[in-house]
């Protein structure tokens, strides 16, 4: 994999860390009264974060294939497993745990079969 492509990846994941946070906003919005200052404030902040991920996600799939952005989305259940440990004390099971190293296993193998079919052709 080139250094282009690296850094387009760290680029990716980066983004997708950033998308996961969104999720805690989201959260904090939903222990508030609708409509409240909070409220509003904290569903601001999802509706900017979406925005910026929306434009960065734009200029990512034109460097990487689709197949291969769409297949790393998936390690946002990772990150939102860890933003809920670290923000909300929720617990990590042995089961999470498990089900996370299967998803980053299968971007591994979609990302890297990827990579071997786009260097055939």
């Amino acid at each position: 994999m080139s250094r282009s492509k690296i850094k387009v990846y760290i680029v990716l994941h980066l983004l997708l860390f950033l998308y996961a946070a969104g999720g805690i906003c989201s959260k904090l919005a939903a222990k508030e009264a609708f409509l409240s200052p909070k409220f509003i404030m904290y569903y601001m902040i999802v509706l900017a974060n979406l925005a910026f991920y929306a434009i960065v996600w734009q200029q990512i799939i034109k460097r990487i294939s689709l197949v291969s952005a769409f297949a790393n989305k998936a390690i946002t259940v990772v990150w939102g497993m860890m933003w809920g440990f670290l923000i909300f004390g929720e617990s990590i099971t042995i089961t999470k745990i498990i089900g996370a190293v299967i998803i980053i296993v299968g971007i591994y193998f979609v990302v890297s079969d990827n990579e071997v079919n786009t260097n055939e052709h």
